[in-house]
């Protein structure tokens, strides 16, 4: 049985986790006007948005339909647009103290991307998908929500698209530049993470030795690629999290 004492400090640390770490640096302020897929939107200025720190659960657009005509703050990392023109940023409706992003979350409506490098803000994103979770709300009412890493069919299926990917690892090698953590011993039809030298500094900074993964059953989230099999490639450590019981 829990005791009263460590729920408490569960929930202080869920509420620590929520309390605003995504508020960066303002980044102006303006009107949406239209949606353009279902991470972008469209300022009155002719802006293009990016959602920073999150996928789509989906490919629609009706979880983003209520920020039309709504007035918005942005915040962000960094202000750089991307290769396309479009600025990351963390909507802020109307001055509300959430974003758009954690709300999204909340509702089963998006998935957190795993690369925001902010340690708060990625905690903010995690713990809003894992109320979802917990709650079985929007995508995470699918029983197939999180795929099972010895299904690599089923993993393939899902090439190009985000995908949580849930399994025991059984081995993690190195191989030339790229360090793989196994989930099969097939090499060409089971699933692995792939890890490149470059950003394997990063991760291990972060915290995590990717060696001492053997044996323990982890979430890898990322897009689906087929490269000898069914690949994520992890460039960020929020991209792996231990696979906790909800």
């Amino acid at each position: 049985m829990i005791s009263l004492g460590t729920w408490l400090t569960a929930i202080t640390a869920a509420n620590a986790a929520l309390a605003g770490g995504c508020s960066f640096e303002p980044q102006g302020e303006g009107r949406i006007v239209s949606i353009i897929d279902a991470r972008t939107l469209r300022m009155e200025d002719g802006r293009e948005v990016r959602l920073a720190g999150i996928e789509a659960a989906s490919g629609g657009t009706t979880a983003l339909a209520a920020l039309l005509g709504r007035s918005v703050a942005l915040h962000g990392e960094a202000d750089m647009p991307d290769r396309y023109g479009r600025q990351p940023a963390f909507v802020f409706v109307d001055q509300a103290e959430r974003s758009s992003q954690r709300m999204l979350l909340e509702q089963g409506e998006a998935l957190a991307s795993g690369t925001v490098a902010d340690k708060a803000c990625a905690a903010e994103l995690a713990a809003a998908e894992a109320v979802a979770r917990r709650a079985n709300r929007g995508v995470w009412s699918q029983r197939a929500a999180i795929k099972n890493a010895e299904r690599g069919d089923d993993i393939l299926a899902r090439i190009g698209q985000f995908t949580v990917v849930e399994g025991k690892v059984l081995s993690v090698r190195q191989a030339g530049a790229v360090t793989y953590i196994n989930f099969g011993r097939r090499w060409t039809r089971d699933f692995a993470a792939t890890i490149s030298r470059r950003a394997m500094a990063a991760i291990e900074a972060a915290g995590i030795s990717v060696k001492t993964l053997e044996n323990k059953r982890i979430r890898v989230r990322g897009f689906v690629e087929s490269r000898q099999g069914p690949r994520i490639e992890v460039v960020g450590a929020g991209q792996i999290e231990m696979a906790g019981p909800d």
